[in-house]
């Protein structure tokens, strides 16, 4: 079933790129209107970026769950988990968590993406009947995904925030960003063994974009238990560290070789820009 709803998913993500785009690769969203068809540009912070796209494609989704047969059940609370569950509409016991995860190329390094977190490994994360901060427990979804957007930013001297357009002048209104990628992956497929912002709980994505694409994170060869046991005790276990020290394990290779496994099947960060063909 997971895989069945997993490669609807990606056929669904195919079709999106010509949807959000205009020909030359701009997004088609150019700003908001007013009541008097005054139009004015957006901001390219990342928060606003990822909520309007998420606003835009809610008529594609929508058109999704009904081809395939889920209800869509939107977060209650702003910072619940996920964004959407789908949760099919013969059998509810059925349930699928997407969220949407949005991310722009390093302008310097393109093969490289700014990253985003790939929610919490706290009280819902280990307690995975608990209701705390998500929308149905944990242990209820077949599956967790991510519907990924990476796009790039343009240069923000093309793009003057403080002034208003008309609605004839939508055109040559430059796009705070363009050149979409899509992409589905299952979290545990992308993730890294770092946390993903500052303090908080959040579970943090690798950056390279071709091993995102390809679903080749730090977990991948480990498979999704390891990932569940390394992000439950994130920070948790101490061990020794020199003749009296102690710290705790923060790192992937340390707890393999705490838990006595295969610490070759870690899949290293790469961050380096790939070789060039001859």
């Amino acid at each position: 079933m997971k895989e069945e709803f997993e490669e609807q998913l990606k056929e669904f993500v195919g079709s999106l790129q010509s949807y959000v785009s205009t020909e030359d690769g701009q997004w088609a969203i150019k700003g908001f209107i007013d009541v008097f068809e005054n139009v004015y540009t957006i901001s390219s912070d990342t928060k606003i970026i990822s909520k309007i796209l998420e606003i835009h494609l809610f008529p594609k989704i929508l058109e999704f769950s009904r081809k395939h047969g889920y209800k869509v059940v939107l977060a209650e609370h702003q910072n619940y988990y996920p964004d959407i569950s789908f949760v099919s509409s013969s059998d509810e016991r059925v349930k699928f968590a997407v969220d949407f995860k949005t991310t722009y190329r390093n302008p310097e390094k393109t093969f490289l993406c700014n990253g985003f977190t790939l929610g919490s490994h706290g009280k819902y994360f280990e307690d995975r009947s608990s209701t705390k901060n998500i929308q149905f427990p944990y242990n209820s979804y077949a599956g967790h995904f991510c519907l990924g957007i990476i796009y790039n930013r343009v240069d923000g001297s093309t793009i003057d925030e403080t002034k208003s357009y008309a609605v004839s002048d939508l055109k040559s209104i430059s796009s705070v960003v363009r050149d979409f990628h899509f992409f589905v992956a299952e979290k545990w497929k992308i993730a890294s063994d770092k946390s993903g912002s500052g303090n908080t709980a959040n579970i943090g994505s690798i950056n390279n974009i071709e091993d995102i694409l390809s679903e080749n994170g730090m977990f991948s060869q480990l498979g999704e238990s390891w990932f569940d046991d390394y992000w439950m005790n994130y920070n948790k276990i101490t061990i020794h560290n020199g003749k009296n020290g102690t710290k705790k394990i923060t790192s992937l290779k340390e707890f393999v070789e705490y838990r006595k496994g295969d610490a070759s099947k870690i899949v290293a960060k790469n961050n380096r820009a790939p070789r060039k063909v001859e």
